[in-house]
């Protein structure tokens, strides 16, 4: 009987080359635990992160060369073979799948043409790579119904997360891996959130580089995965060499502002793959640990703060124009008082929810952007793709990222 025979009510396995192996997730049964922390490698963390992976990458006896791969919550899932088409829902694991030469198997993901548009600003500065996602399903909540109908070999999403959206339940979740592909995800490791339902009892949190090996474990890409984090290595080593002291580092905030109206703070210090790029450089924060993250606040209460450096988050986003947003604040009576505004040193951002390729271009960015004096001038950027940096001024090898994403090296 082949696959297109079995029905949408569970009664047939779906999938017969991808399945998952010993630990279902049917009755909460997940795999992970606490553990201790990685080789710098594969762990995002630079202080105050004592998250661990423990997940792996065995080689199974049945079918010959099937493989399993260990990954809270779902816990061991079993491949016949690499998953050819792949779902996704938040933007670190769709560019975990661009990272590793699959970024054209993408079926959805959150705000497609939004996204596309964004890292086609970094990809601009990778030779011969090329990404498009305009147009895809959009996947921030998303339907059972369109995920048979997707019929993807794999949903690199989290099901904890997928549990909390209206008109999803366990027995839904346990469904789909059961009659189309397996879930094998983990994003609540954004910013260390609690899992509710039947995720609560056992859920490990990865860094963002911890998790990124185990995917590419699960698309049998190790030699891509080894080659992109030994560029995030060398990068690592270059910044930590030369951070300054925390007494000299600026203070800085992160905002998210679609007018000047409504902004939202961020923190940059705190536990989770969402810091990936901020908490490495360690900037002081300008609130002290006083404002929560995705706070609202007013210019007041940002003068009060008085921050050496505005990073502005989807500054990067092609319909975003920085020069207008300067613009804003310095014709504010309050906000031209701030003193990033009153030293130009309001900055553009990307994303949060960012993947290797992102976490690289991010963190060269934001050690420009924080410390100027030792990894260079970050350009005026205004509007257009990642700025081109002069080749001896580039804290990564655009050329090795690129040999890595389309397999060339």
């Amino acid at each position: 009987m082949s696959d297109d025979d079995v029905d949408a009510t569970g009664s047939l396995t779906r999938r017969e080359t991808i399945e998952y192996g010993g630990a279902v997730v049917a009755g909460g049964l997940l795999a992970g635990c606490s553990g201790s922390e990685s080789a710098p490698a594969t762990d995002d963390t630079a202080t105050g992160d004592t998250s661990a992976a423990t997940g792996t990458a065995t080689e199974t006896t049945t079918e010959g060369s099937s493989y399993s791969v260990t990954m809270s919550p779902v816990g061991e899932v079993t491949f016949e073979s690499p998953p050819e088409t792949v779902f996704t829902r938040l933007t670190h694991h769709a560019d975990m799948a661009f990272a590793l030469g699959h970024g054209d198997d993408v079926t959805a993901m959150h705000a497609p043409d939004y996204y596309d548009g964004l890292w086609n600003q970094y990809v601009e500065r990778l030779p011969g790579v090329t990404l498009d996602w305009a147009g895809l399903y959009s996947s921030w909540k998303p339907s059972k119904e369109k995920l048979y109908e997707l019929d993807s070999d794999v949903h690199l999403a989290d099901p904890a997360w997928i549990a909390q959206l209206d008109k999803w339940d366990q027995s839904d979740i346990d469904e789909i891996a059961e009659n189309v592909s397996p879930w094998f995800g983990n994003s609540l490791s954004d910013i260390h959130r609690e899992p509710t339902g039947e995720w609560a009892d056992d859920y490990e949190y990865y860094g963002l580089w911890e998790q990124f090996e185990l995917v590419a474990e699960a698309f049998r890409e190790r030699a891509r995965y080894e080659e992109l984090a030994a560029v995030r290595e060398e990068l690592r080593s270059t910044i930590d060499a030369d951070l300054p002291a925390e007494s000299e580092r600026p203070t800085a905030v992160m905002i998210a502002a679609a007018d000047i109206e409504e902004i939202y703070t961020y923190t940059m210090n705190t536990p989770g793959f969402l810091t990936a790029h901020t908490r490495p450089l360690g900037p002081r924060d300008a609130f002290d640990g006083n404002v929560e993250s995705n706070s609202v606040v007013d210019f007041e209460a940002l003068l009060d703060a008085d921050p050496d450096v505005v990073l502005h988050l989807g500054g990067m986003e092609p319909g975003t124009n920085m020069a207008e947003r300067r613009v804003a604040f310095e014709d504010d009576p309050v906000a031209s008082e701030i003193t990033a505004v009153k030293n130009g040193r309001v900055y553009a951002q990307g994303a949060r929810y960012q993947g290797p390729i992102l976490n690289l271009f991010q963190l060269e960015m934001t050690a420009k952007q924080l410390y100027p004096d030792v990894f260079g001038e970050w350009p005026t950027y205004e509007e257009g793709p990642y700025p081109e940096i002069p080749e001896d001024e580039q804290l990564f090898d655009r050329q090795r990222v690129a040999d890595a994403i389309n397999g060339e090296f």
